[in-house]
């Protein structure tokens, strides 16, 4: 933890967005170096112009391979473009839209010249693909351009393909390897010219307009709640406002009221706390970076937080201030399962595999089945968009559902949607989403769970990625037997890149850092913070064990 964690961003910490941007256009990458290719994780591919990570070749390179691999995949329709409030998001967006122009394809923009939510993207290409065959040429596909919560001096770049969510591994592995190919010839094979025009589509109207379909608007406005909505600076500022105009949310003939909290945009998010390592980053499941935001607990019901694309969500209560993401999924999954009644009696609860063992018992205390997957949104995908999962949730403050009569909503994480769901419970229930997670301490236990970091060395990460369930030798965790040791996730049986195990009373799961000579662990035990610890340290012996035994 940093010593100025939560502290007010000075001047030094401030990026100067001319020399970003400068270097955007003018430094060009190697691509004999690992750390200057194109490279998708989880959610795209993130980098920053002054590290020659992020500059105009590799967006450009980029939007040439996605170009040729829609059209590989039949892919005729339009394709959404939006973008998110960080300083490289916009001269990204303009050399894709210069390749795309060059390739012919046909590019929709927002039609206030504004910034573009991920959810609001999602839905855009999902309203377009309604109802057409699942391999029509004329469905739409989509690039969003954000680095997420990551810090001002970071740019992203992501490709979400006709499902409308992120794209999967095979998708983005295809495009990488050819924009690297690009970039290894120079990108002599770009075609790239500045557009005559560029048609546009109504991103923020469509999706507000949306909202009363998957969320009780009505019950929100006559409960008379306050409510805030911080966008940290982000894409959603002038959504939270339009949905307060729209649903009237204004405090009028004890309406409920909607502020929107610090409507600011400045790419150097110079009014931001800076966060646990004293970096400027906009993630709302922080509680240094939402100290600012955390300031104005007492003056709403509801206060909430998105970050920088409003993919993700924070909460903040009077009563227990910012609550930890997990608790509010548990939350959020108890209050849907009993306020759905149009839901599929068999329609599933997913989650990724190091989100809180707290959703399983909120889950089976309902009679419902849980999908547990690896780490990665798109591993939700397919469930959400046939109905078969209601719900899909990951610890990292990032989740969507189905609509009030079943359907598909977005494929995407949707921050704004999580953000009104807490507005929802809050009006119906007369309780804060803190008091319902007590209750359900009081029922389920109280957890205590923690994420740290160990050391590895690249080579050790390989191996951890790679471990079997047979690697582990240790029978006993913290003093309980191990009932279970995993590889695979055991809601489809995908690798989970690592490994988790499980004891009746306690877990941990480590996965190598995509980013960083380190792995994580996700650890969580019912059995107070003393056994958490112990957990934390027998799994970091059990994985070192495992990886240094190569």
């Amino acid at each position: 933890m940093n010593a100025r964690a939560g502290e007010p961003a000075s001047e030094s910490d401030l990026i100067n967005v001319h020399e970003l941007v400068a270097a955007y256009f003018e430094l060009t990458p190697d691509p004999r170096d690992p750390a200057q290719r194109v490279a998708f994780g989880t959610s795209g591919h993130r980098g920053s112009s002054l590290d020659r990570s992020f500059n105009e070749a590799h967006i450009a390179a980029t939007t040439q391979a996605i170009c040729e691999y829609r059209k590989a995949q039949g892919i005729t329709g339009p394709l959404f473009v939006g973008r998110d409030t960080h300083a490289l998001s916009r001269p990204a967006e303009t050399t894709a839209l210069e390749v795309l122009e060059a390739n012919r394809v046909h590019a929709l923009t927002d039609a206030y010249d504004d910034y573009v939510p991920t959810p609001a993207l999602s839905r855009a290409i999902l309203a377009h693909n309604q109802g057409l065959a699942p391999d029509a040429g004329s469905r739409a596909d989509g690039i969003i351009i954000t680095p997420s919560h990551n810090p001002p001096r970071d740019g992203g770049f992501k490709y979400n393909p006709p499902h409308g969510g992120p794209a999967d591994s095979d998708a983005t592995d295809w495009i990488a390897r050819r924009a690297n190919e690009l970039l290894e010839d120079g990108n002599r094979d770009v075609k790239q010219q500045e557009p005559s025009a560029v048609d546009t589509y109504d991103f923020r109207g469509e999706y507000v307009d949306a909202l009363s379909s998957i969320i009780d608007m009505d019950a929100i406005r006559s409960s008379g709640i306050r409510i805030g909505a911080d966008p940290l600076g982000g894409a959603s500022v002038h959504y939270w406002q339009y949905i307060a105009e729209r649903y009237r949310l204004q405090g009028r003939d004890g309406a409920a009221s909607l502020e929107v909290v610090d409507p600011i945009i400045d790419p150097t998010w110079a009014f931001m706390t800076l966060d646990w390592d004293g970096k400027i980053r906009m993630d709302p499941s922080s509680p240094s970076a939402m100290a600012g935001v955390l300031a104005n607990r007492n003056r709403f019901d509801i206060l909430t937080g998105n970050d920088a694309d409003a993919d993700r969500h924070g909460i903040v209560t009077p009563d227990a201030g910012l609550m930890n993401p997990n608790h509010f999924l548990a939350v959020a999954i108890h209050y849907l399962l009993s306020h759905r009644p149009q839901w599929s009696a068999d329609a599933t609860i997913g989650k990724t595999l190091v989100s809180s063992a707290m959703i399983d018992r909120v889950v089976a205390s309902l009679g419902r089945r849980l999908v547990e997957v690896p780490v990665g949104f798109k591993w939700f995908v397919p469930g959400l968009s046939d109905g078969s999962v209601a719900f899909g949730g990951e610890e990292s403050a990032g989740a969507s559902f189905v609509r009030m009569d079943g359907s598909v909503w977005t494929t995407d994480k949707d921050g704004i949607l999580l953000a009104l769901l807490a507005a929802e419970i809050r009006a119906v229930t007369g309780q804060s989403p803190s008091e319902l997670y007590r209750q359900l301490e009081a029922q389920h236990g109280s957890p205590a769970y923690e994420r740290t970091d160990a050391a590895a060395t690249p080579a050790q990460k390989a191996r951890l990625a790679k471990l079997a369930p047979a690697d582990i030798t240790a029978d006993r965790l913290a003093g309980d037997p191990i009932v279970a040791k995993l590889s695979r996730a055991p809601g489809n049986d995908a690798p989970i890149g690592g490994v988790k195990v499980m004891s009746e009373r306690a877990w941990f799961a480590a996965r190598p850092s995509g980013t960083e000579n380190v792995y994580k662990i996700y650890a969580e035990s019912f059995a107070g913070p003393e056994h958490l610890a112990a957990v934390q340290a027998e799994a970091k012996a059990i994985v070192d064990a495992a990886i240094h035994g190569a």
